[in-house]
């Protein structure tokens, strides 16, 4: 049957609905809690969901259930159609932010908490004593999974993003540099620091990603020139670097902004990296369904307001 052929009045359309859960959950029973349904009435509507596509959608994979190619065609154009239901059904109702209630949860490495966070929790309270915030860290490599799932509304995160989907929105806040950060007292050397030096001091990587064989952009960068370093902590967290290189012989390469930080608070030495590393985007992401709403608007705005003034610093 063609699209002009199907009569939606014999079509259940929460069905939708029901299918974006599941494409985003890829489990039954968070897909079931999340549109709050039982178990067992979600997987009735997958077997009618399966029925009107004519497709299994979701099937028994090793590490559980996994999208059929139909599946992920259909996750864009689903997640596409119900954002503009939604934009559609919305109210306009202004916001106010001096007596709005309301909490956001937002999502961000802890680099950037540090950066934004401060200037922006104390413009909440002087501005918006109504609004709360509920911080959740997060991975660039699954912060657009995070998005979709509404685990977060709104995210900062490093790299830009023209892979995601259509109703992925996001916006290049500015553009960071790396910067090394050592104690001279510690490891013996001045800045600048030489290839030599920068290879023969030990290294911290940060580091969200589990097992063996992580890499960071450093070690992309020495292999191109023939070299390699010596990586003897890594961590995924940005918040115990600094003290880590106070106390001991090691070095640590990250974003300019925060490791400014740090060094005026621990007495650290800061050195540009002696190979050539490309700047990093940060980036303002959300979904498109909250495109409208004009609460989420506003903090966007503010976002970028006070990333504005932190770059004229």
């Amino acid at each position: 049957m063609t699209i002009d052929g199907i009569d939606l009045s014999r079509v259940d359309l929460n069905l939708l609905v029901h299918l974006e859960a599941l494409l985003a959950e890829r489990n039954v029973t968070r897909a079931a809690a999340r549109v709050g349904l039982s178990q067992s009435a979600m997987s009735h509507n997958l077997a009618r969901l399966r029925a009107l596509f004519d497709d299994e959608l979701l099937t028994r994979g090793p590490e559980g259930l996994r999208l059929t190619p139909r599946a992920m065609a259909l996750t864009g154009p689903v997640d596409a159609t119900l954002a503009d239901v939604r934009t559609l059904l919305a109210r306009d109702d202004a916001f106010d932010p001096a007596t709005a209630e309301r909490t956001f949860r937002l999502g961000l490495p802890d680099s950037m908490e540090m950066l934004i966070g401060p200037p922006l929790l104390a413009h909440l309270r002087a501005h918006a004593p109504g609004i709360r915030l509920r911080l959740h860290n997060i991975d660039s490599v699954e912060v657009l999974d995070d998005l979709d799932a509404d685990h977060i509304e709104l995210a900062i995160g490093y790299g830009d993003y023209p892979h995601g989907r259509a109703h992925h929105k996001w916006r290049l806040l500015f553009s960071e540099s790396y910067v090394c950060m050592f104690s001279a007292a510690q490891t013996g050397k001045r800045a600048p620091l030489s290839l030599e030096d920068y290879t023969s001091v030990p290294h911290i990587l940060t580091s969200l990603r589990h097992g063996e064989g992580v890499r960071g952009v450093v070690d992309d960068a020495l292999e191109a020139l023939g070299l390699a370093r010596t990586v003897v902590l890594t961590t995924p967290r940005f918040l115990g670097v600094a003290a880590l290189v106070a106390r001991a012989p090691v070095l640590v390469t990250m974003h300019a902004r925060v490791a400014r930080l740090f060094a005026d608070e621990y007495g650290l030495d800061l050195s540009p990296p002696p190979v050539e590393i490309d700047d990093v985007a940060v980036s303002l992401l959300w979904h498109a369904s909250h495109g409208n709403d004009a609460g989420h608007a506003w903090l966007r705005n503010l976002v970028v307001q006070l990333v504005g003034e932190l770059r004229q610093r």
